[in-house]
């Protein structure tokens, strides 16, 4: 099962206030980004992890607020890293054009649906939560497992102004 959310300026991104959403990026997914899905996730104690993650998961949350805030910390990397867009940079600060901010929330879209394989695939699977940012200097993909009386992004997505939020829920069919 999947559920999908989005705060209004992901959404006039993506198109939905005209009725033509596109959720697929123009040439399927990245190449260097199946090369990062390809690495896997593993459960390690309570948390998930990418398989080559270096994060100490023994001592999870250590300094972390909750668990669900250190697999967020883990998990996350910068779409723009993995995904050809004109990143130039102004005043040593990174500028990325609404065209491209588009075109990485289409690659982290694509990408939260085939990391449902590796969620699906694990021994005991969980609900996981993917969020994918943008905004005019950087791209972000994070996830984490869904638990109760934990978050790690404020429920009314709208009040992040300034970055285009979009949230997608894996739930094993199970759960």
């Amino acid at each position: 099962m999947l559920s999908l959310m989005m705060n209004d300026a992901a959404a006039e991104t993506l198109g939905f206030p005209a009725g033509r959403p596109t959720l697929a990026p123009p040439d399927g997914l990245a190449p260097r980004l199946r090369v990062r899905l390809s690495e896997g996730i593993t459960r390690r104690g309570e948390v998930l992890s990418w398989t080559r993650s270096t994060g100490y998961a023994n001592s999870a949350p250590s300094v972390a607020r909750d668990l669900t805030d250190w697999e967020c910390a883990d998990s996350s990397f910068h779409l723009e890293d993995y995904v050809p867009v004109d990143a130039r940079t102004v005043d040593d600060v990174p500028q990325i054009s609404e065209h491209d901010q588009r075109i990485l929330l289409l690659h982290g879209i694509a990408f939260a649906m085939e990391f449902r394989q590796l969620v699906n695939g694990l021994d005991a699977p969980e609900p996981v939560r993917c969020i994918i940012g943008a905004n005019e200097s950087s791209a972000t993909f994070r996830f984490h497992q869904i638990r109760r009386g934990e978050s790690w992004h404020d429920t009314d997505l709208d009040r992040y102004q300034t970055e285009k939020i979009v949230v997608i829920d894996l739930k094993p069919a199970d759960n």
